[in-house]
């Protein structure tokens, strides 16, 4: 499943990347993220790898980040990677105005096991609607200094 997904953020796209760059931050949009720690590499470089615990409802879900690509301001590719899914990301940054960026987010994910492709094949739009919200909650993290963790 592929999809493509973006928002304009209205703010410099130095300004964008930095939040965006900052692995403390995703408390603040990523909503169900409860911890996050580096297994390996250079945190936020090429070829470092992360794990990642979420809480979703009563479902709770550890995905592996790797990073494979990190050319801020214009790029950021990563996979992750958790039983069943393989999601690969590729963001794009660019500069539409003075104070704002558009970013743009190709997303693919592969599925494996009865259950997964079940999914995916019943609710391909869960899967875009989501990632969406990701960056609607950015957005207004980065906009407003509005935080995910007081709705939650």
């Amino acid at each position: 499943m592929k999809y493509t997904t973006e928002i304009v953020i209205d703010l410099p796209r130095e300004e964008v990347i930095r939040k965006l760059d900052n692995a403390e931050n995703m408390k603040h949009w990523q909503k169900g993220l409860v911890s996050y720690k580096v297994l390996s590499g250079e945190p936020g470089l090429e070829g470092s790898k992360m794990e990642m615990h979420y809480k979703m409802g009563k479902r709770e879900l550890v995905l592996i980040e790797t990073i494979l690509t990190r050319d801020f301001p214009e790029a950021f590719h990563a996979t992750y990677d958790t039983k069943g899914v393989h999601n690969l990301q590729k963001n794009f940054f660019e500069e539409t105005g003075e104070n704002q960026t558009r970013w743009i987010s190709e997303t693919k994910f592969e599925f494996s096991g009865f259950f997964m492709k079940m999914m995916a094949f019943l609710m391909p739009g869960a899967f875009k609607k989501q990632s969406l919200q990701y960056m609607k909650d950015f957005k207004a993290f980065a906009e407003e200094g509005r935080s995910v963790q007081e709705s939650q």
